[in-house]
């Protein structure tokens, strides 16, 4: 196999993990606050806090540097007008999911807490839930313009 197919498949994986352990996660963390379970809450929002350092942060990393070495193999100008639409999709995907991590850091944190108190979760846990999921769908939708892009490349 040559380096560029092997860049090809990996930056294909990182892209697969990126965006489907980020659907994933918020698949379930989405839905698990639809159960009010506390207990299930704590467990679902400390497995999605892993998932993101295992996985998508990675895959965060590998992206930008997979994608310079093939674009720069390939001929391609950095500057051309649908590379430019993609640097912006994934500065807004990465400008949500920073504040992201925050937020399911704390609310895995907070809703622990509220297990090992036997207590409620406090109203704050639920406004950052809220801000959650509205940064989630920018990023999903940038993320979405990005896999657009990189298959079709217009010009």
């Amino acid at each position: 196999m040559n380096t560029y197919l092997f860049l090809k498949w990996l930056h294909i994986l990182s892209s697969v993990l990126l965006v489907g352990t980020g659907f994933g996660s918020a698949f379930y963390l989405y839905f698990i606050h639809k159960t009010r379970n506390i207990q299930a809450i704590a467990e679902v929002s400390r497995l999605v806090v892993r998932a993101d350092f295992w996985f998508t942060t990675p895959a965060i990393i590998i992206q930008p540097l997979t994608g310079y070495a093939m674009i720069s193999m390939s001929g391609y100008a950095l500057t051309q007008s649908w590379l430019l639409w993609t640097y912006a999709l994934y500065a807004i995907a990465g400008a949500c999911w920073l504040p992201v991590v925050w937020l399911q850091i704390r609310m895995a944190s907070m809703a622990t807490v509220a297990v090992d108190d036997n207590t409620a979760l406090p109203n704050h846990y639920w406004r950052y839930a809220q801000y959650w999921e509205w940064l989630g769908y920018p990023a999903f939708i940038a993320m979405l313009g990005v896999y657009w892009l990189m298959v079709i490349k217009p010009t």
